[in-house]
């Protein structure tokens, strides 16, 4: 099993290779792919150092698979190179999410989707990963008519150059800005650039991708994406209106026995979920579960993921291990 890991250098691809090495991953061969600029360098992988090679190196050792995050112009220029030469790509960037031709993927959703004629699957948006882990359950059940989801989403999603933004700040030192405006305490309603009808790209991005996900428009999804001075870890306020009613006790119910989300939720010990211990776990985390008082059929909640690893990384090596588990690969 022939593994390239392009954009290795970046802060996805460095979680990648912890996830790859965390998940016992079956790999027997690393290929480590980044831009010119790092080739030559090395890598530490298991304790084993491995050489950064470039892309047209990479396509040329035929790995069985590459796990992209290097930014969407390079997967839209790569991918299909990789492809071409008989690897399978799974792409972390937003290049090919909404192409009608490519599956978008959360496994514990539609991996059943998949064929091996996929050579390009998508992984999908951060927050939009962590939102249909809540959403497609209570769906199945309720019925979902309209969401509406407000995000406060960590520096880490922006990338290296706002982690050093924020930490420049807390430390009092002029440098780079990946913002245009201070990042520390301050909340900036800006993540992705500005679109013609006013809305972020990531808020399209989150009024998009859960229909294609899951199969459905019957629902529409509303969104405001706002960045937060927090270092890693995405969280969410959603409010979602249903065509049936439901029982909070199922809720909870429903929400528990779906793998991959934790349910943290008692106002009595004040439990609820939080960046700083969503932090390095690939769960996603819902809790504040509640009725919306104003209007029927409809419940909030708020929910939490680590934005590299389930949101990016994790997501992404999932789509991988389902591949080699059915034989795809």
């Amino acid at each position: 099993m022939k593994v390239a890991v392009v954009g290795a250098t970046g802060m996805v691809g460095e979680v990648m290779l912890k996830v790859l090495a965390e998940r016992n991953f079956p790999l027997t061969e690393l290929i480590p792919v980044a831009s010119e600029r790092s080739v030559g360098k090395s890598i530490t992988y298991r304790g084993k150092e491995y050489t950064v090679v470039g892309l047209a190196d990479a396509v040329s050792m035929k790995p069985d698979v590459a796990l992209f995050s290097a930014g969407g112009d390079t997967s839209l220029e790569w991918a299909p190179k990789f492809a071409e030469a008989g690897t399978t790509v799974v792409d972390n960037s937003s290049a090919w999410r909404m192409d009608p031709t490519k599956k978008l993927v959360v496994p514990e959703i539609n991996a059943g989707e998949l064929t091996k004629e996929d050579k390009i699957i998508a992984n999908p948006n951060c927050s939009t990963i962590q939102l249909v882990m809540a959403l497609a359950p209570l769906h199945k059940k309720y019925k979902m008519k309209r969401v509406v989801v407000s995000t406060y989403q960590s520096v880490s999603g922006t990338g290296v150059k706002a982690v050093r933004q924020l930490e420049n700040e807390i430390a009092g030192i002029e440098g780079e800005m990946a913002y245009p405006y201070p990042i520390g305490r301050n909340a900036l309603p800006h993540c992705d650039v500005f679109q013609d009808n006013g809305y972020t790209k990531e808020e399209m991005k989150l009024a998009k991708e859960p229909q294609k996900i899951l199969s459905d428009n019957s629902f529409a999804v509303s969104a405001t994406a706002v960045r937060i001075p927090t270092a890693g870890g995405h969280s969410e306020s959603v409010n979602v209106e249903f065509e049936n009613d439901f029982e909070l006790a199922d809720i909870r119910k429903i929400l528990s026995e779906t793998p991959g989300v934790v349910v943290q939720d008692n106002t009595d010990t004040n439990t609820y979920p939080m960046p700083i211990y969503a932090h390095d776990k690939d769960e996603v985390f819902v809790g504040r579960i509640r009725r919306d008082e104003s209007q029927a059929n409809t419940l909030n909640m708020w929910i939490v993921a680590d934005n590299l690893r389930k949101g990016a990384a994790t997501n992404t090596i999932q789509i991988a291990e389902y591949l080699i588990a059915n034989n795809m690969l």
